[in-house]
């Protein structure tokens, strides 16, 4: 039974909106007592400048629709972000001294470009990034004192990432799917003043090996990196002046499993372990070849590092805890104290984990929230982003606002998620929204068979790729559904690509295999277009204008296909890229889907 809509200015649901979230940091190389991490303590998320010793957090960057991503120099004097224009994600990186605030173009006579990587080596000889455009994929590693041309140019049509550089530049290693051709990645190691291929990884067809990088100690070569030939991510050193190649003695640990980062002085690597979408830290010793589990907080942990003085900061938070930044004992994991708080516990209900089976016999894990009496409950199903991601328990202020209005949440891990092993990560390759849809009907099933979930009272939702999956499961399976709220989605995946960043287009080749020109009847097939006329629940569209990942165009089609079919579709436009970083505009999207569930729900 549904609980009175509160939409009023003093509603609980507001504040944890309001709650401040540190979702990323990093320290100096060189300056350990400088940072920059991102939060949204001021109500946008923000890069700041951050003074490590006092915790005091200096605003880098004022941009009205936010900014996250940014990458501090070595001697901590600068901060990197890439400059764009209302969220579109397309535009330069700018360097912006700490202390003056000055911003400096770094790369001028470029075109604009789409980016995701940005790095300096930890002596801060060089730095490098990832330029996509219409022409392909460029890694540039330049001299940081020198400037002028670039020291290493590599260009692929392939999607490509890098540079990851060795302790003062010498080397830099690129990810690339040259080989693969779809999402799987190859390693290649350059010599950055020759240009010379010093060698290159590739596990063979159907496998993946990720970069993760360098030792932090000058003259080590030493690289690692993450392989899942064996079914589950694995981690391994690779000596890329040797071509060595050194297995991590770990299989005992379930799951997949992750390097973080090195010590300072090399022979340590934190790991992080991920089994049924739950995490859990270990340490590995390189001379004893010994790994150890840490004796860490629960909770869930996004991101950790090894500081210079051999602890570890790691970002934890939970389903009623914000995330933040702990230091735990760098050798045993315990609590040793709160370096960056965000906000209090904001209270609210904590998830279990749930398997249930697919139409195809694979098992699905799921996080299953339910709110305070009996059931049945009015329901929500969620649909992560990605598709190359997990939902675990994290602080999320959307599903707790569906629980305080009598509302049970389902955030399903379908197939195509990361941690559940290669098999089950590859499976939708070359053929979307389908396994991913077959999930998403059996796990409405299990709701309804366990009676948890009121079976006229469905509602199902995501943003990005979990948007698109909204849209082509209320086209694939229309009975079972009250009504759909997507956000930024995808509606038609030829016309996206034609409007896309590179970096996108890049990585929707390496999904489908191939251009939409090259699979016509894969992308046709895989887009919720295709499946408008079956529709019959009330959709609530919600997208950005200068979103460069799902682009405007592609989803007007949509918009005026189901209106002329006569569909039931509210459309919310605002102004920013893929999503909202403002607490004001992500309350306001909140209070919109809220209103449109209580409406089509009566």
């Amino acid at each position: 039974m549904l609980k009175p809509l509160n939409v009023s200015a003093d509603a609980p649901w507001r504040e944890r909106f309001e709650a401040a979230r540190i979702i990323s940091s990093e320290i100096a190389t060189r300056n350990p007592n400088r940072g920059v991490v991102t939060t949204n303590k001021d109500g946008v998320y923000q890069l700041y400048a951050w003074d490590v010793p006092t915790g005091e957090l200096t605003q880098m960057t004022d941009y009205p629709t936010g900014k996250r991503g940014g990458f501090i120099s070595a001697d901590g004097e600068r901060i990197y972000y890439l400059h764009d224009q209302g969220g579109d994600e397309i535009g330069h990186y700018h360097a912006k001294t700490i202390n003056t605030g000055e911003a400096v173009d770094i790369s001028p006579d470029m075109p604009p470009y789409a980016s995701h990587y940005f790095t300096e080596c930890f002596s801060g000889n060089y730095y490098g990034f990832q330029v996509a455009n219409q022409y392909g994929f460029f890694i540039y590693v330049i001299d940081n004192v020198k400037g002028g041309e670039p020291l290493f140019r590599y260009e692929s049509q392939a999607l490509s990432l890098g540079p990851l550089l060795s302790y003062d530049g010498e080397i830099a290693v690129i990810a690339t799917t040259e080989k693969a051709k779809t999402l799987h990645y190859n390693l290649e190691a350059y010599d950055v003043k020759t240009g010379e291929k010093l060698g290159e990884l590739w596990d063979g067809e159907g496998t993946s090996i990720q970069p993760i990088g360098f030792a932090r100690r000058a003259a080590d070569m030493r690289f690692l990196a993450i392989s899942n030939a064996t079914g589950y991510n694995r981690p391994f050193i690779w000596n890329t002046r040797t071509n060595e190649r050194t297995e991590l003695p770990i299989d005992e640990l379930e799951g997949d499993v992750t390097a973080w980062d090195w010590s300072e002085d090399g022979q340590y690597i934190l790991l992080r372990q991920m089994y049924m979408a739950e995490n859990k830290l270990w340490l590995y010793n390189t001379q004893t070849k010994e790994v150890t589990a840490l004796n860490h907080p629960s909770g869930t942990y996004s991101h950790a590092y090894f500081t210079p003085q051999g602890t570890i900061y790691a970002h934890i938070s939970d389903a009623t805890n914000p995330e933040r930044i702990i230091e735990l004992g760098g050798l045993t994991g315990e609590l040793k104290g709160v370096v960056l708080d965000a906000s209090k516990d904001q209270g609210g209900i904590r998830p279990r984990s749930v398997t249930f089976t697919s139409a195809n016999g694979v098992p699905i894990q799921a996080w299953l929230y339910t709110p305070e009496g009996e059931g049945p409950f009015p329901t929500i199903v969620h649909t992560h982003g990605g598709p190359t991601a997990v939902t675990t328990e994290n602080f999320s202020p959307d599903t707790q606002t569906w629980l305080d209005h009598g509302f049970a949440f389902f955030s399903i891990n379908y197939q195509g998620s990361v941690t559940f092993g290669k098999d089950f990560q590859d499976a939708i390759i070359g053929n979307l929204g389908d396994l991913e849809v077959q999930d998403i009907e059996a796990g409405a099933h299990w709701l309804i068979d366990q009676g948890i979930a009121d079976p006229d009272m469905l509602l199902i939702t995501g943003r990005s790729y979990g948007g698109y999956l909204t849209l082509q499961t209320v086209g694939k399976v229309p009975d079972l559904w009250a009504g759909g709220m997507a956000g930024v989605a995808i509606a038609d995946w030829a016309l996206m690509y034609e409007d896309q960043a590179e970096t996108l287009r890049g990585y929707q080749r390496a999904l489908f295999g191939g251009t939409p020109q090259e699979k016509p009847e894969a992308h046709q097939k895989s887009s919720p277009i295709t499946y408008a006329e079956r529709v019959k629940a009330p959709l609530l569209i919600i997208q950005g204008r200068n979103d460069t990942r799902c682009p405007e165009r592609q989803m007007l089609k949509y918009l005026d296909k189901m209106d002329g079919l006569g569909k039931q579709v509210d459309v919310d436009w605002y102004e920013a890229g893929h999503a909202s970083m403002a607490t004001d505009e992500q309350i306001r999207q909140m209070e919109l889907m809220l209103r449109f569930a209580y409406r089509v729900l009566g």
